[in-house]
C-alpha cells in the first residue's frame, strides 16, 4: 500500500503527511525488545508449578485450624514476589540501554535529514543509507552511490548484493559499502524485521546449559516424588492411627521438603542481579544465556581498532612520495576527499580536522571503501582520479615505499596510501595503474585499560587472539606493546592456510593476525570451535558481523555499526574493552552460586524424599507383619524452621557472593555427586534417631514432642556440616554465615518461647545425646563422601584434561 505525496518524492514527506499515516497506523509501530510485558511477568511468576503444589499444602494445613503450620505458605509470596521484583527491575534496565543502543535510521522530512527511532519511520518516509546502516523496514531503492547490502543474517549468501534503482531492500540486512536512499513500502508487522523480531533479542534462559541441567534435575526429583508421596500419604491418612488433623500435618510435612522450591528462585534472582549490575556498567545484555556462555569462553577473538586502540585519530605526518604532485594539491585532494565522504570513518575524519578547507572540486565519480578491497576513492575530472586505502593493497610491495610504510606501521602507527590512478575510480578495471602520492601516517591511541584486560584474560586461562584487517605489522606493535603472547610475531591472513584443519593448528600457536578479511575472520572463529574452543568475538564494524554471529558469544561495542548490535549478544555501550572482564566475572559469579546453593537444595530434596520412603514403607510392612506403624516426625514448622538457617538464609547470601571459578560443564554429575550421598546420610541418619526415640503408638504428647525434637537435632546437626563444605574455602564472611546458622538454631531450642511455639522439647537427656551422636556420626560420613567426590571430580578433570 502507498500514499500519493504532493512533495517530490527526494525531499521526503511533509510533517502533515507524516502525522497523516501515523493517525492511520501506517508506522513502524512494533515492539523494541521481544521482552515479557510486567502483565506477563506477574503470572509467570505467580502461577507455577511449585507454588501450586505448596498452594494446596498450605489449604490442607489450614483445614486442620494450625494456622502455625503453615507458614511455609509465605514461600508462595516469596516466590512470586522478589520473582517479580527483579525481573521486573531486570527488565527496565535492559528496556532503557535497549533504547540507547538502537539504531537511529536518518530520514528526510521537509527537506532535510532526521535521526529518528525505529518506531517513527512511517510508510513512504525516505531514508538515507550509508555503510553499516541496518535496513529498518521494507522499501525500494531510490538513489544508489556503489550501494552495496549484505543480505545473510536473511538468505545466508555472505557475498555483497549490488542495489539499483527500484530493486527491493529488506528490513535485517545493512549496508556494507557505498550510499543511497530508499522509500519505506512495508512498517511495522508487514516488515520482514518484525517477523523475526521474537526470535531475535529475548529475555530468557532457553539454551542455558545451567538451566537445562536444572531442569532435568526437577524432572527426576518429580518422578521420585510420586511414589514417595503416595506412600507417605498411605501411611498418614490410613495406617499410623492417627486422628485426621495431625496424620495431615505430617503428611503435609513429609510433602513440602520434597519441592526444591528456592532453586528456581535462587536461579531466576542470580541472573536478574547479573544482569541488572551489568546494566549498571553500561553493558547491555541480549540475550541472559550470554552471561553464562561469556564464562564459559576460554578464547576471545578482538579486533584492533576500537577495541585495544581508541576509535579517535589524529594525522601525524604527510610523507611525499618522490615525483609526487605539491603538497598544496596533495592537501586539497585529502580535503575534497574527506569533504566529500558522505560516511566518514576514523581515519577520513581525521583527515578532515587537519584539512578543513574544501577547494570546491567537484566529483565526478566514487569508488566507497569495502573491507574486501581495502580502498576507496573519488574521481574529480580535470582535477585527477584519488585513492586512498592500504599500501601493502595498492603498492608494489618489494617497492621502497611499501617497504617505508610497513617500517612505520611496525611502530604501531597506521598508515594509509594516497595514490593518483589512470582512470576513473568507478570503472570496471579500477583502480587500474595507480601512481602513489603520498603516505598518510595516523596515530591510534591504545586504550589505557587494554593492558590490564589482556593480564586478566591471561590469569583466568583465557586466550585473546587479535585479528584485525589492519597491516599486520602495524597490529602486531600495538599487540606486542601490550605484552600479549606471540604479538612481536604477527602472521598476514594472506598466508593463512584454506584447510580448516591446518588453519586451526596455526590458530592454536599465534596469537595476533593481521589483514583478515570478513569471511576469513568467519572461517577463524569456526576452525577455533573445531578445536573443541568457546569462542567470544569483540568487533564494531560491519566487516566483523559474520563473526560475531558464527561466535558462541558476539560482543559488540556501542558505537559501532548497527549490524553489529544488531547480532551481538553483548553490547559494550560504553565502548570500553575493559568492561569484558565484569561480564566474564558475573557470568562465573552466577554459576558458580548457582552451583553451591544447588547442592543445599537437592540435598534437602533427597533426604526428604528419602525419609518419606522409609516412613512410608513402614506403614506398609505394617500391613504385612502386624507392628504398629510409625508415623511421621515432623511438623510442617519443623521443616520450615529446618530450612531457614541451613538452606534458605545462607542460600540466598551465597547466591549473590563473589565468585571467581572458572566455569566448567557437567553440571549435574557434580551438583549430584554430594547431594545424593548427603541426603542419604541425612535421612537415613534423621530416620534412625527417631527410630531409637519414638516411644510408640502409646507414646504422651511429651514423648512425641521429645522423639521429633531428637530426630531434628540429627537433622539439623548433618545439615549444617553439609552447608559447611559446600560453603569451603572458607573467609570471614563465610565463617560468620556458619557460625550464625548455628547459634541460631541454639537459640530456637534454648529460648523457652521459641521451644513452645515451635514445639521443640530438647530435655530428655538419653533421646537428646543419641540424636547427637548419631548426627556426629553422620557429619562424619558426610564429610567422607564429600572428599570422596572431590577425588572423583579431580580424576574426572584430569581425564578429560589429558
Amino acid at each position: 500500500m502507498s500514499i500519493a505525496t504532493h512533495e517530490p518524492l527526494r525531499s521526503g514527506l511533509t510533517s502533515a503527511e507524516v502525522e497523516d499515516r501515523r493517525a492511520k497506523g501506517l508506522s513502524n509501530d512494533v515492539p523494541d525488545r521481544a521482552s515479557r510485558s510486567v502483565k506477563d511477568i506477574i503470572r509467570a511468576n505467580v502461577f507455577t508449578r511449585i507454588n501450586a503444589i505448596l498452594g494446596v499444602l498450605f489449604i490442607l494445613v489450614v483445614a486442620t485450624g494450625s494456622i502455625i503450620d503453615g507458614m511455609f505458605g509465605l514461600l508462595i509470596v516469596a516466590n512470586s514476589s522478589i520473582g517479580i521484583i527483579q525481573e521486573t527491575r531486570a527488565k527496565r534496565t535492559l528496556d532503557k540501554l535497549a533504547i540507547v543502543s538502537q539504531a537511529k535510521p536518518v530520514v528526510r522530512r521537509d527537506g532535510k535529514a532526521h535521526a529518528v527511532s525505529p518506531k517513527e519511520v512511517v510508510l513512504d518516509d525516505i531514508i538515507e543509507l550509508g555503510p553499516g546502516d541496518q535496513i529498518v523496514v521494507d522499501g525500494s531503492v531510490l538513489e544508489s552511490s556503489s550501494l552495496e547490502i549484505d543480505e545473510s543474517l536473511l538468505t545466508g549468501e555472505a557475498d555483497p548484493v549490488h542495489k539499483v534503482i527500484d530493486a527491493e531492500v529488506l528490513s535485517g540486512s545493512y549496508v556494507v559499502a557505498g550510499s543511497g536512499a530508499y522509500r519505506a513500502t512495508k512498517v511495522g508487522r508487514d516488515a520482514y524485521a518484525a517477523k523475526l523480531a521474537d526470535e531475535a533479542s529475548k529475555f530468557t534462559l532457553v539454551h542455558s546449559e545451567l538451566q537445562s541441567g536444572i531442569n532435568k534435575i526437577l524432572k527426576f526429583i518429580t518422578y521420585l516424588m510420586i511414589p514417595a508421596g503416595a506412600l507417605i500419604i498411605y501411611n498418614q491418612l490410613f495406617s499410623s492411627g492417627q486422628s485426621w488433623r495431625p496424620a495431615v500435618n505430617g503428611m503435609v510435612a513429609a510433602l513440602v521438603p520434597m519441592v526444591p522450591e528456592g532453586l528456581v528462585l535462587m536461579t531466576s534472582i542470580a541472573f536478574a542481579v547479573g544482569v541488572v549490575r551489568l546494566g549498571q556498567r553500561q553493558c547491555l545484555v541480549q540475550e541472559l544465556p550470554a552471561i553464562e556462555g561469556l564464562a564459559r569462553v576460554d578464547v576471545v577473538c578482538a579486533d584492533k581498532t576500537g577495541t585495544l586502540t581508541e576509535n579517535g585519530m589524529r594525522l601525524s605526518e604527510l610523507q611525499r612520495a618522490e615525483g609526487a604532485e605539491s603538497e598544496e594539491t596533495l592537501q586539497k585532494a585529502l580535503a575534497s576527499m574527506a569533504a566529500d565522504d558522505p560516511r566518514p570513518n576514523a581515519s577520513v575524519q581525521a583527515l578532515a580536522e587537519a584539512f578543513p578547507d574544501k577547494p570546491g572540486w567537484v566529483e565526478s565519480g566514487v569508488a566507497p571503501f569495502s573491507s574486501a578491497k581495502k580502498w576507496s576513492g573519488l574521481s574529480y575530472g580535470d582535477n585527477g582520479h584519488w585513492l586512498l586505502g592500504a599500501p601493502d593493497i595498492l603498492l608494489d610491495p618489494d617497492s621502497d615505499m611499501a617497504r617505508n610504510a610497513e617500517h612505520i606501521g611496525s611502530a604501531g602507527l597506521r598508515v594509509l596510501l594516497l595514490g593518483s590512478s589512470d582512470r576513473p575510480v568507478d570503472a570496471p578495471d579500477a583502480p587500474g595503474v595507480v601512481t602513489p602520492q603520498a603516505l598518510v601516517v595516523l596515530e591510534q591511541r591504545v586504550r589505557p585499560d587494554a593492558r590490564d584486560t589482556l593480564d586478566y584474560f591471561a590469569s583466568q586461562n583465557v586466550s585473546v587472539k587479535v585479528i584485525s584487517g589492519d597491516n599486520a605489522v602495524s597490529v602486531g606493535a600495538v599487540a606486542g606493546s601490550l605484552g600479549l603472547p606471540g604479538g612481536d610475531r604477527p602472521i598476514d591472513a594472506r598466508q593463512l592456510p584454506s584447510e580448516r584443519e591446518q588453519l586451526a593448528a596455526t590458530l592454536e600457536e599465534s596469537t595476533t593476525f593481521g589483514r583478515v578479511r570478513p569471511d576469513q575472520k568467519r572461517e577463524m572463529v569456526a576452525a577455533l570451535q573445531s578445536r573443541g574452543h568457546t569462542v567470544a568475538m569483540t568487533g564494531d564494524g560491519v566487516n566483523d558481523v559474520l563473526a560475531l554471529k558464527d561466535a558462541d558469544i558476539g560482543v559488540s561495542m556501542g558505537s559501532g555499526s548497527p549490524a553489529t548490535r544488531a547480532v551481538a549478544q553483548i553490547v559494550l555501550l560504553d565502548n570500553k574493552f575493559a568492561t569484558l572482564p565484569y561480564v566474564v566475572a558475573e557470568g562465573r559469579r552466577v554459576i558458580g552460586n548457582i552451583e553451591r546453593v544447588s547442592n543445599l537444595f537437592l540435598t534437602k530434596t533427597v533426604y526428604s524424599v528419602l525419609l518419606a520412603f522409609l516412613i512410608g514403607l513402614t506403614g506398609v510392612v505394617s500391613q504385612i507383619f502386624g507392628f504398629d506403624p510409625v508415623p511421621y516426625p515432623f511438623l510442617p514448622r519443623h521443616v520450615t524452621i529446618a530450612a531457614w538457617f541451613t538452606i534458605g538464609i545462607p542460600a540466598f547470601i551465597l547466591s549473590l557472593a563473589p565468585n571467581n571459578e572458572r566455569a566448567r560443564t557437567g553440571f549435574v554429575p557434580r551438583v549430584m555427586r554430594l547431594a545424593i550421598p548427603s541426603g542419604i546420610v541425612i535421612g537415613v541418619a534423621t530416620f534412625v534417631s527417631y527410630l531409637i526415640a519414638y516411644a510408640g503408638p502409646d507414646a504422651t504428647d511429651e514423648q512425641v514432642v521429645q522423639a521429633g525434637t531428637a530426630a531434628l537435632i540429627t537433622l539439623i546437626m548433618i545439615a549444617v556440616w553439609v552447608l559447611a563444605i559446600v560453603a569451603r574455602p572458607y573467609n570471614w564472611w563465610k565463617i560468620v554465615l556458619i557460625a550464625g546458622s548455628v547459634v541460631g538454631y541454639l537459640i530456637l531450642f534454648a529460648l523457652p518461647f521459641t521451644r513452645t511455639f515451635f514445639k521443640l522439647d530438647p530435655t530428655n537427656v538419653d533421646v537428646t545425646v543419641a540424636a547427637l551422636i548419631i548426627g556426629a556420626i553422620g557429619m562424619v560420613l558426610v564429610e567422607i563422601a564429600s572428599r570422596i567426590g572431590v577425588r572423583m571430580a579431580s580424576a574426572n578433570d584430569a581425564d578429560t584434561a589429558d
